[in-house]
């Protein structure tokens, strides 16, 4: 696995952040642990995570095989499943050199220094980081890994593991930001700005999304998991209060990264999937979600696989998350409250979700702008807004993906419970792949392929993670 000599190396990958600056600005050498404080480090690793863990090529890759995105380009290309071991090395690298490791580093920091708020801030995101990356990769180095020169090529952890890693942390991570001992973060800390409580409740709502991966997962069970979660959620995010989030400012050196996934470039423009789902449904959230195409004055979508077309003839996203000041979203109460919904209808049943599923429905369309009192959200409340015995989980999980708007989460979502409906790409779009099925993995980077060969390795984006049972 590629490893950092440079222990500090985010803080230069980072430094042209305008809001990071004054963290940055330090006169003795970045390069010794010793001056390395929390306060240096945490910073820059929040925005690293929002850029390039919910922001980066691993979330346009996974919104282009939910079809929500696709490109302006003549195929095939990675949208049409066309995709080689070496795409994946800078995610990787993201993940594990710009995320992972210096996260490493803030919890040794943090621990010797007994300034827990730190160290559990450190824990919730590895655990983050660490759920993100397995639910991309499968197994993954994690218990053997960040030695560097003692251990160059650790193991690979098993994904089910590392699930288990992931509720260690967070429970370790609670009882951290609740001690709250020593020194405690303040505006060095971009998601909460040292509110433990927040912190708190992001740590059990991550709780929640982690039990319910595992819903169909081999030895386990979706009613065990969902009553897990629905402990968990008792003491986790409750409305967009307490969402997380980087504030980028939309000056040129800090715009939000969906922002820069759209603008003036002929990479990324919505499908016609996505834009048409929600046209059908008159959801009144189009308008923030999505642009009018400048051409034509209508919200739409390229047909994946046509081709090139005039970029002034698409929509992409709208203020919500596509304008350079756009909140970089990590973490969302939307979600919270539609796992709740789902391990609800899972436990209780349709009837007894239904409340909860509006709840999440309306505080998605609150945060939004939408006035919920409108005709159009009363309407599309009424038609959307009622769950049955037949449709309840396709309901919960199409709404979630609009609430979770660009999210690789939904990858995870359909890859678990089929939702919402989606049709692999066919050759008659243009696809050249040979692939015939919607892919439900990453490849394992080339850098690590070759400096750290394991058997896992050898899978293809068609194989299936290990809690991606049939």
């Amino acid at each position: 696995m590629r490893k950092i000599a440079d222990i500090l190396f985010i803080l230069f990958a980072t430094a042209m952040l305008t809001g990071c600056k004054k963290y940055l600005d330090v006169n003795s050498n970045p390069n010794s642990l010793s001056v390395a404080s929390e306060a240096l480090i945490l910073s820059p690793v929040e925005e690293g995570m929002s850029s390039y863990v919910c922001g980066g090529y691993n979330a346009i890759l996974a919104n282009y095989w939910m079809q929500n995105m696709t490109l302006n380009q003549a195929v095939p290309s990675d949208v049409t499943y066309v995709v080689s071991n070496s795409a994946f090395d800078q995610p990787w690298y993201n993940f594990y050199v710009t995320c992972l490791n210096n996260l490493y580093l803030l919890n040794q920091q943090a621990t010797t220094n007994n300034n827990s708020s730190y160290a559990g801030i450190a824990k919730i995101l590895t655990a983050y980081t660490l759920g993100s990356a397995t639910d991309l990769w499968g197994d993954i180095p994690y218990s053997q890994a960040f030695q560097g020169v003692k251990k160059t090529t650790p193991s690979y952890d098993s994904q089910e593991s590392i699930y288990t890693t992931i509720q260690v942390l967070l429970d370790s991570a609670i009882a951290e930001v609740t001690r709250a001992t020593g020194t405690a973060p303040g505006s060095d800390d971009f998601f909460y700005t040292g509110d433990m409580t927040k912190w708190s409740k992001f740590a059990y709502s991550l709780k929640a999304r982690y039990y319910m991966h595992l819903t169909k997962a081999s030895g386990y069970t979706a009613a065990a998991q969902s009553q897990l979660a629905l402990t968990a959620l008792g003491n986790a995010m409750t409305s967009y209060a307490d969402d997380c989030y980087f504030p980028y400012t939309g000056t040129t050196t800090a715009s939000a990264p969906w922002y820069w996934n759209f603008f003036n470039t002929s990479t990324a423009i919505f499908a016609s999937t996505y834009i048409d789902s929600l046209k059908a449904r008159s959801d009144p959230r189009i308008s923030v979600l999505a642009t009018l195409a400048t051409n034509t004055g209508l919200y739409t979508g390229s047909v994946i696989g046509s081709g090139f077309g005039n970029l002034n003839d698409y929509s992409v996203a709208g203020s919500a998350y596509g304008n350079a000041n756009s909140n970089g979203y990590v973490f969302n109460s939307d979600e919270a409250l539609f796992l709740k919904a789902e391990a609800t209808y899972r436990v209780s049943g349709y009837v007894a979700a239904t409340p909860i599923y509006r709840n999440a429905i309306t505080n998605n369309m609150l945060k939004l702008g939408v006035d919920t009192t409108s005709t159009a959200a009363q309407a599309y409340l009424t038609a959307r807004g009622s769950l049955t015995a037949t449709n309840a989980l396709q309901l919960i999980m199409e709404e979630k993906s609009v609430a979770n708007f660009l999210s690789m989460e939904n990858w995870v979502d359909w890859r678990r419970t089929g939702y919402p409906n989606l049709t692999v790409i066919s050759s008659a779009n243009g696809a050249a792949s040979g692939i015939t099925e919607i892919p439900r993995r990453f490849l394992y980077p080339l850098n690590e392929t070759t400096s750290n060969p394991q058997s896992v390795q050898s899978a293809t984006i068609t194989d299936r993670v290990w809690w991606d049972t049939k």
